[in-house]
């Protein structure tokens, strides 16, 4: 009996858990092979382990509204919500509608005069230093015609305030730079510097006023292109005019340096002169050779005491004699410094001639030129050209409400968000 229990009392150890437990122990053996049960001790009989409980949370207690919070969303009613509502109320229920009206133009040139291409730097008068279309995009907004367009429409009535929208109108009476930012604001200018078109809109808070303001800026853009165009053929015409007298003036005075030359020298024209001195000096010279030949033949076939060699020698000392004063007057020879030899003569009277066919041609020019101008003064060189003329709005498009009320909800919103954040920070920091 006691070597029967010891394997039980060893299996009960109560110190080991089921994992410590020998392989052998824990197979069970089949019926067939298990050996007879004998009888145990209840004591040493194996006792399960107890579960240990686990450790039970005490109960949540009930959430409540600190003051923070109550802060926190009474600051967001006041920046956020507050503004929001009372925006969506005064866009939905003073503001008024405004009506759009679109105008577009470009400035247009005709082409040149088809003798315009003989008129050099003439032809380029007529252009400007500057693009029509960018002076006449700073003429849109400039005081100038603001002032004309409020004398001809009272803009200051036309953009008051209608049913009591202080916010979109105009405070009138206020003054000429105050209208001017107003301006701005309702007439907006498009302008594509590449096609050199402009597109202007403007708003109105009623459509027929939109229109007639589009309308008065179109006539007031085409009458001052025509004033461009019509100082622009005036300085032309001053410049073509002057160019014209200091041309004939100068022809004047070429033609009279010619004259002057002519009853100087006495010759009408040095270059048939100068022919006809080299054909004497050429006969002179035929003469010599033959006086020359004569004096030889008798020098060869005569006494030294002939008469006739004395007489032949004083023919051929006078003919060479003569050759060289002819050559003189030419500018040959020792007479080459003679002030009135025919090449001196015949140089400056090719200088005097070259000066006076300049003088022609210049004049021929500005001449042209002049007809030119002359004819362009009945046209007109530059217009407004107008591919959408001011259209008559049928519904309100602005303000746009919802737009503003959404900037106006998104920047509530982050200027409380950024609040908020700022002052949780310096919160913490304390």
């Amino acid at each position: 009996m006691t070597q029967a229990a010891a394997p039980a009392t060893a299996l009960s150890h109560p110190s080991r858990g089921d994992t410590q437990r020998p392989l052998a122990l824990m197979q069970t053996p089949p019926a067939s092979l298990r050996a007879p049960a004998l009888p145990t001790d209840p004591s040493t009989q194996l006792v399960p382990a107890r579960p240990r409980p686990l450790p039970v949370a005490a109960p949540a207690t009930a959430s409540r509204l600190h003051p923070r919070h109550s802060r926190l969303m009474a600051s967001f009613v006041l920046v956020v919500l507050l503004p929001v509502l009372l925006s969506a109320w005064y866009l939905w229920a003073r503001a008024a509608d405004q009506y759009a009206s679109v105008a577009g133009f470009s400035v247009q040139r005709e082409d040149g005069h088809p003798a315009a291409a003989f008129l050099g730097g003439f032809a380029g008068l007529a252009g400007s230093g500057s693009a029509d279309t960018d002076i006449l995009y700073q003429y849109i907004n400039s005081q100038d015609l603001v002032a004309e367009l409020d004398r001809q429409l009272d803009l200051r009535g036309i953009w008051s305030a209608p049913s009591g929208d202080w916010l979109f109108s105009y405070p009138a009476p206020g003054s000429i730079e105050s209208l001017l930012d107003y301006w701005r604001k309702m007439v907006s200018v498009q302008y594509d510097g590449g096609t050199r078109l402009i597109e202007v809109q403007v708003l109105a808070f009623a459509p027929q006023d939109a229109q007639a303001i589009a309308q008065a800026i179109l006539t007031s853009s085409s009458a001052m292109i025509n004033r461009l165009n019509d100082a622009a053929a005036a300085d032309t015409q001053r410049f073509t005019v002057a160019e014209l007298d200091r041309a004939k003036d100068r022809l004047i005075s070429a033609r009279a340096d010619v004259t002057r030359f002519r009853n100087l020298h006495q010759m009408v024209d040095p270059g048939a002169e100068l022919a006809t001195q080299s054909g004497v000096i050429a006969t002179l010279q035929q003469e010599l050779t033959s006086a020359q030949l004569r004096l030889d033949l008798l020098r060869s076939t005569t006494v030294a005491t002939d008469l006739r060699l004395p007489q032949a020698e004083r023919r051929v000392a006078v003919i060479a004699a003569q050759i060289a004063d002819e050559r003189a007057k030419m500018g040959q020879g020792k007479g080459a410094e003679n002030p009135d030899s025919y090449a001196d003569l015949v140089a400056e009277c090719e200088r005097l001639g070259l000066e006076r066919q300049f003088a022609e041609e210049a004049y021929l020019a500005a001449r042209a030129a002049f007809e030119v101008t002359q004819a362009d003064l009945g046209r007109q060189g530059r217009y407004l050209a107008a591919h959408i003329l001011p259209t008559l709005p049928e519904a309100a498009r602005y303000p746009a409400r919802l737009t503003i009320l959404l900037l106006v909800a998104v920047f509530a919103l982050a200027l409380w968000s950024v609040g908020a954040l700022v002052f949780y920070a310096l919160r913490d920091r304390r």
